[in-house]
């Protein structure tokens, strides 16, 4: 996902710099960047922005604060889960599958949400202070050169007359390396855990979610295989027509349900040192960041256009926490980032409905947010 070194640390020392205003009233919150004004509308409770740093792994992030909300919602508390500890089991399995497909298959650090909830229930997951992901003196993530030792060794391996059953142990001895050894029992709040007891007392269950996207070159109506790299695993989603895809968000987040997001964050339209993401009519106009404007009519065969067209892709995974309004009556989603807490927003995205119909790849959400009119 979203990884380039040199644009994620160019855009973070740029979003640093800007100071965000925070004006409380009894009825909304009032955000302004220049002349945007944003009326916080509805918003899902969420836990605190986290940086991915230098990685690929934003659907780790994304995802886990998505399940994080969840258990907020589900009266659980607050927990900080461990991004790290799926991302290492990501690797193992994209691993095993690189090897098996004879390199014929994805290996790199994307993933997406459904991902995180599989290897939730087949290895479990432990909190972040159980296992942060980081040795020594380090303190940030940085898995560029992790990446290319592992697909490295993997390349090695597999161009072999005969594959081994040693390589396992020894990509387990690399992720050592970079994240330290996983840990096999912790204690948390005074009670021991390993990782599949510590998931079993969350009480989340994969099977209660479920994705949804909006593409018409397979029928609507039925779940469908998305053709994009990072479904390494084939993951299927539910396919409905882009209207009905805002309705469910709307429903969703209405409701009390946020969702993980998959999309495209490479538009010109995209101001992250603004905290902005629109769609303008016109990108030439000097005031798109600073002034409310017209947007593009993001229809269905535009979308489609633009996805086989390769000009949306899945660069990245966020996750879509509430709604807003500018002074205009235009609509927004507000979506946490994973890039810390940078910007005038503090790591999060005000994502104008145009911007969300036109750029949205897939959706995951609990199956209880989703309309009667729509379950599968």
């Amino acid at each position: 996902m979203l990884v380039h070194s040199a644009f994620f640390v160019g855009k973070f020392c740029l979003m640093k710099a800007l100071i965000s205003t925070l004006l409380l009233s009894a009825t909304c919150v009032q955000l302004t960047v220049a002349q945007y004004e944003f009326h916080d509308e509805q918003r899902v409770g969420c836990t605190s922005v986290k940086s991915q740093d230098i990685t690929g792994t934003c659907w780790s992030y994304s995802t886990s604060s998505f399940l994080e909300s969840e258990l907020m919602r589900m009266g659980k508390g607050e927990y900080d889960l461990s991004e790290m500890f799926i991302v290492r089991n990501i690797y193992m399995d994209k691993a095993r599958n690189y090897i098996l497909r004879q390199g014929a298959a994805n290996f790199s650090e994307g993933a997406l949400a459904h991902d995180l909830l599989r290897m939730f229930d087949e290895k479990g997951v432990v909190p972040n202070d159980a296992y942060p992901g980081l040795l020594g003196e380090d303190s940030i993530h940085n898995h560029a050169e992790l990446e290319a030792g592992m697909k490295g060794f993997l390349d090695g391996v597999r161009t072999q007359k005969k594959v081994g059953d040693k390589w396992p142990q020894a990509m387990e001895g690399i992720l050592d390396a970079y994240l330290g050894e996983a840990p096999n029992e912790f204690t948390y709040k005074g009670k021991k855990y390993n990782p599949k007891s510590f998931a079993q007392s969350l009480g989340l269950k994969s099977s209660d979610y479920i994705g949804f996207t909006s593409f018409s070159h397979h029928p609507f109506g039925k779940p469908f295989i998305i053709e994009i790299p990072d479904n390494y695993s084939n993951g299927s989603y539910n396919n409905v027509p882009i209207d009905d895809l805002m309705k469910l968000i709307d429903y969703a987040l209405e409701n009390g349900y946020s969702l993980a997001w998959d999309g495209d964050v490479s538009e010109k339209g995209i101001g992250g040192k603004q905290g902005i993401a629109i769609i303008p009519s016109d990108l030439k106009r000097d005031s798109v960041f600073y002034k409310p404007g017209e947007e593009i009519e993001a229809t269905q065969e535009l979308r489609q256009q633009q996805f086989e067209s390769l000009q949306t892709t899945d660069d990245h995974l966020m996750h879509i926490i509430g709604t807003a309004k500018d002074q205009r009556g235009t609509k927004y989603y507000i979506v946490k980032n994973s890039w810390g807490e940078i910007g005038p927003f503090k790591g999060y995205f005000y994502m104008s409905e145009t911007y969300m119909r036109m750029k949205t790849v897939s959706v995951y959400l609990h199956k209880d947010g989703v309309p009667k009119a729509m379950k599968p």
